[in-house]
C-alpha cells in the first residue's frame, strides 16, 4: 500500500532531486511495470469483479441491513438505492428526494448496495470520452481519442460489440470444456491428495534419516571432544606437577626452610671428622641449587599452542553439507557480469549442458565492519540472473546461489562479495540546453550519452594557434542540481577517447565557463585543467567551488595535492566505471574505482550553491552515464 500511495501521489518535476516513479512491482512475475506519468490512476477499474465481490457480500450481509444515507437519525433500513446518485434510500426518502414529474424519477435504482458502479465505462486518459471501441495489440478498451491520436493510433482496433461477441464466445467454450471436463478434474484431485499425504510420509521419512545422519555426527563429535579434553588434561597435569616439584625445591633454598635450614644446623656442629663427613655431600646439594637459581628455567611451558584443534577444513566441509546432488552441478556466479550500482545485479550458469536445473534460489547477507556474518536472505529464481534491491549504501554483501532439480538440491556456489555505493544514487540526464556544443558534441535521444566530434569545425579552429589561440573545453552538464544530501553518480569514458574531464561543478562556475568565448582560453591558465599551471599548485589547500579530474588515453590524472605532487602517484589506469560521491553538507566529493569500489582521490569543495555534475571533452570522446539497474535492466 506504501508503494501504491507513492505512485499515486501527484507532482515530479524535471529540477527535483525525488526521481520519478512510474513503475509497479507485479506480484505475479516480479517484474516492473510501467504505470506512465498517470500511476495507478491511469489503470481500469475492474467494475465485473467488482459486482461479483458485492454479490457475494451482500448474501454475506443478509443478516446487516444498509441504512438510508438522507435519513435523520435515527436511519432507516434502506430498500433500494439510486445508481445515478449513488445513495441508498428508504420507501419515504426516495419518494422525498425523486419525485414523480421530474427528472430524478426517471434514475435507475437496484436493490440496497454500497457499491454503484457507473453506467458507462469512461477512459482513463481521457476522462470526458467514453469507451467505444477495443485495441486488438493491447487487448483494452480505448476511446476514439486514443486511436486518433494516442498510443494507439497505429494499432488495430475493433467495435466494443464485436470484442465483446469474440470473447464472450471464447470465455463460453473454456467453461463448457472445463465443465465437460469434470469427472477428470475430480480423479487428479483425489490423486493430488493421495500424492500430498505420500509426500507428508515421505518428508518425515527423510527427516528421520536426516535426524539419524546428525545424531552419528554428534557422536563422533562427543567422542572426539572427549578425546582431545583428555589429552589437554593429562598434558595440564603433567605440567602443573612439574611446576609443583620446583616450587618446592626453591621453598628449600628459603632461610629455616629445606636445605638451606639443615646447612645451618650443620655449621653448628664443632666435631671436624662429623662435619667434613657430612660438609661434602651438602656443599655438592648447594652447589646443584646455586646453578639452578643463577639459570632459573621454568620447569614446564603455559602455552598449549600444540593443542589447538584445527577446525578449519571440517568447517568448510560442515558448511558444504547438503543432500546428494544426484548429478547437479554447483552453479557459478559470473564475477565480470555481476555488479552493484543503485541495485545489485547478479548473473550465474550452470556448468551442467544436459542437465540444467528446475529453479535456483539467491542467498545474499550483509557482512558487517567488525566481520560479524547475518542470517541469509533467499530468493527464488527461475532464471540465471536476478535483480536485489533495497540494499544498505557504503556496505558489503555476500551473494550465493543454489539449484534445485525437483526436490534435490545442489551445494551452494563460492560466495561473491560486492560494496554497494556510498550514498543513494543520483538520477539525472544530459542538459541538451545549458551550454550544450551541438557543433562539436553528440548527444543520444535518451540524453545518457555524449561523444565528441574532432570533424572539420575542430580543425578550423586548431589554425588559431598559429596565432597563440588555444581550443577550449566543450562542457555539458547534467540536467538535475543538488542543493543536499549525500549522492552517487557512475558514468563510463570510452576507451578511445583523447580528454575527458569530469566532477561537480556550482552553478555559478558553470555560467563563468559557459560565458567565455569560445576558443579564445588557454589551458594553460585554466584551474584544475590537468596541465601543469600555477593555480592548481596554490588552490589545492583552499576549497573552491568546483572539482574535476582528467580522463584520457586509458589513463586518470589525479590532481595536485600536498602527499602526491610526482607524475607516478597522480597517474593510474582508467577504470571500466568512475563513481562520483557528493557530500553536501561536507563540502566533500570523491571519486571512485566502480570495479572494486575504491576512492582514488578526495578533497574539499565549495557546495554554497547548486552543485550540477559537469563534464568536458576535447578531441575525439565519449561519455556514457552508467544505467540504473532494475527489472527492464535484464530484459534489456
Amino acid at each position: 500500500m506504501d508503494k501504491i500511495d507513492r505512485i499515486n501521489r501527484p507532482g515530479w518535476k524535471r529540477n527535483s532531486l525525488t526521481p520519478k516513479t512510474t513503475t509497479f512491482p507485479c506480484p505475479g512475475c516480479e517484474h516492473d511495470v510501467d504505470l506512465g506519468e498517470r500511476g495507478i490512476n491511469g489503470l481500469f477499474r475492474n467494475f465485473t469483479l467488482e459486482t461479483i465481490v458485492e454479490r457475494y457480500r451482500q448474501a454475506a450481509r443478509a443478516a446487516t441491513a444498509i441504512m438510508c444515507d438522507l435519513c435523520k437519525p435515527p436511519a432507516q433500513e434502506s430498500t433500494k438505492s439510486c445508481v445515478d446518485c449513488s445513495a441508498s434510500y428508504c420507501n419515504e426518502c426516495f419518494k422525498i428526494y425523486h419525485p414523480w414529474g421530474t427528472l430524478k424519477a426517471q434514475h435507475e435504482y437496484v436493490g440496497p448496495t454500497t457499491n454503484f458502479r457507473p453506467k458507462i465505462l469512461m477512459c482513463p486518459e481521457h476522462e470526458a470520452e467514453r469507451i467505444n471501441m477495443y485495441c486488438e495489440l493491447c487487448r483494452r478498451p480505448v476511446c476514439h481519442l486514443c486511436k486518433l491520436g494516442g498510443i494507439h493510433s497505429n494499432h488495430r482496433v475493433t467495435t466494443m460489440s464485436t470484442a465483446y461477441k469474440t470473447l464472450k464466445e471464447k470465455l463460453s467454450k473454456d467453461i463448457d470444456y472445463l465443465i465437460g471436463k469434470e469427472s477428470q478434474v475430480k480423479s487428479q484431485i483425489s490423486e493430488l491428495n493421495l500424492l500430498m499425504k505420500e509426500t507428508e510420509c515421505n518428508g518425515e521419512r527423510a527427516k528421520e534419516e536426516a535426524i539419524t545422519h546428525f545424531e552419528k555426527l554428534f557422536e563422533i563429535l562427543e567422542e572426539r571432544k572427549s578425546s582431545v579434553l583428555k589429552v589437554i588434561d593429562s598434558s595440564k597435569k603433567l605440567r602443573l606437577d612439574k611446576f609443583q616439584t620446583q616450587v618446592e625445591e626453591y621453598q628449600g633454598l628459603l632461610e629455616n626452610n629445606g636445605l638451606v635450614g639443615y646447612a645451618q644446623e650443620v655449621l653448628k656442629e664443632t666435631d671436624q671428622s662429623c662435619f667434613v663427613q657430612t660438609a661434602k655431600q651438602l656443599h655438592h646439594r648447594i652447589q646443584k641449587a646455586t646453578e639452578s637459581l643463577k639459570s632459573f628455567r621454568p620447569a614446564a611451558q603455559t602455552s598449549f599452542e600444540d593443542y589447538v584443534v584445527n577446525t578449519s577444513k571440517q568447517t568448510e566441509l560442515l558448511g558444504e553439507l547438503s543432500f546428494f546432488s544426484s548429478g547437479i552441478d554447483v552453479p557459478e556466479i559470473n564475477e565480470e557480469e555481476s555488479k552493484v550500482y543503485n541495485n545489485a545485479l547478479i548473473n550465474w550458469h550452470h556448468p551442467g549442458k544436459n542437465d540444467k536445473a528446475d529453479s535456483y534460489v539467491l542467498e545474499y547477507r550483509k557482512i558487517n565492519r567488525d566481520e560479524e556474518m547475518l542470517s541469509w536472505n533467499e530468493t527464488e529464481v527461475c532464471g540465471t540472473s536476478k535483480v536485489v534491491c533495497d540494499l544498505e549504501s557504503n556496505s558489503s554483501y555476500a551473494f550465493r546461489v543454489r539449484a534445485y532439480k525437483g526436490s534435490i538440491c545442489s551445494p551452494c556456489s563460492r560466495e561473491l562479495i560486492l560494496h554497494t555505493p556510498p550514498a543513494p544514487v543520483f538520477s539525472f540526464l544530459f542538459d541538451e540546453k545549458c551550454g550544450y556544443n551541438n557543433e562539436h558534441l553528440l548527444l543520444n535521444l535518451k540524453r545518457d550519452r555524449v561523444e565528441s566530434r574532432a570533424g572539420f569545425n575542430l580543425l578550423l579552429t586548431a589554425e588559431r594557434v598559429q596565432v597563440g589561440y588555444y581550443t577550449s573545453l566543450d562542457y555539458i552538464v547534467g540536467d538535475v542540481g543538488i542543493t543536499k544530501g549525500k549522492h552517487f553518480w557512475a558514468f563510463r569514458v570510452e576507451p578511445y577517447s583523447y580528454l575527458v574531464k569530469a566532477g561537480v561543478a556550482s552553478s555559478d562556475k558553470l555560467q563563468e565557463w559557459l560565458r567565455s568565448p569560445r576558443d579564445a582560453v588557454s589551458p594553460r591558465y585554466e584551474q584544475d585543467s590537468g596541465h601543469d599551471s600555477g593555480s592548481e599548485d596554490a588552490s589545492f589547500d583552499s576549497s573552491q567551488p568546483f572539482t574535476l579530474v582528467t580522463i584520457g588515453m586509458k589513463k586518470i590524472f589525479i590532481p595536485k595535492s600536498p602527499t602526491s605532487n610526482e607524475a607516478e602517484n597522480r597517474v593510474f589506469p582508467m577504470p571500466t566505471s568512475i563513481g562520483v560521491f557528493l557530500d553536501y553538507e561536507k563540502g566533500k566529493v570523491g571519486f571512485y574505482d566502480m570495479d572494486h569500489m575504491k576512492c582514488l582521490y578526495e578533497r574539499q569543495v565549495d557546495c554554497s550553491n547548486t552543485m550540477y555534475p559537469a563534464f568536458a571533452l576535447m578531441g575525439s570522446g565519449g561519455i556514457q552515464l552508467e544505467e540504473p539497474i532494475t527489472a527492464k535492466y535484464l530484459e534489456y
